[in-house]
């Protein structure tokens, strides 16, 4: 089973990307950052390589880099510790430049907002009360 993930993401301008997501208050290891790349510490184990578009590209040589201003690949989701960590981040996120991608959603149980990163990423905020999860998706898969 794996230990640790680590996403890689394209960005056009690496300096921007990390005061970026520095100014949301996250850091970034050092071992694994230099002109071409910041490894951005999301939480225990898990990892988002900023790399920049040229090094990126050696990575899927017969692919083309998507155009994340029309199209998406991935939807990177982060978990919160409450509702109001999930604001503070959208609006923390649209102060360092970012946008607002989609409006928050209220299931009771489950609260979310989205924005975009510099380079049109789509970051998911969600803060989720599993104690107050309906019944009937507590008991999926339940043997």
């Amino acid at each position: 089973m794996a230990k640790k993930i680590f996403v890689n993401l394209p960005v056009k301008d690496l300096k921007k990307s990390v005061n970026f997501f520095s100014s949301l208050g996250f850091t970034f290891d050092q071992r694994f950052t230099d002109e071409n790349a910041a490894c951005l510490i999301i939480g225990s184990g898990m990892y988002a390589m900023l790399l920049i578009e040229d090094f990126f590209k050696k990575l899927i040589p017969e692919k083309n880099i998507a155009n994340t201003e029309k199209n998406s690949e991935v939807i990177i989701a982060l978990s919160a510790e409450n509702k109001e960590e999930v604001n503070e981040m959208i609006n923390n996120a649209i102060k360092a430049g970012g946008k607002e991608y989609r409006k928050g959603e209220d299931y009771g149980w489950m609260y979310t907002r989205s924005f975009q990163d510099m380079d049109n990423h789509i970051w998911e905020v969600l803060y989720m009360d599993e104690n107050s999860m309906p019944e009937e998706m507590k008991n999926r898969g339940a043997k």
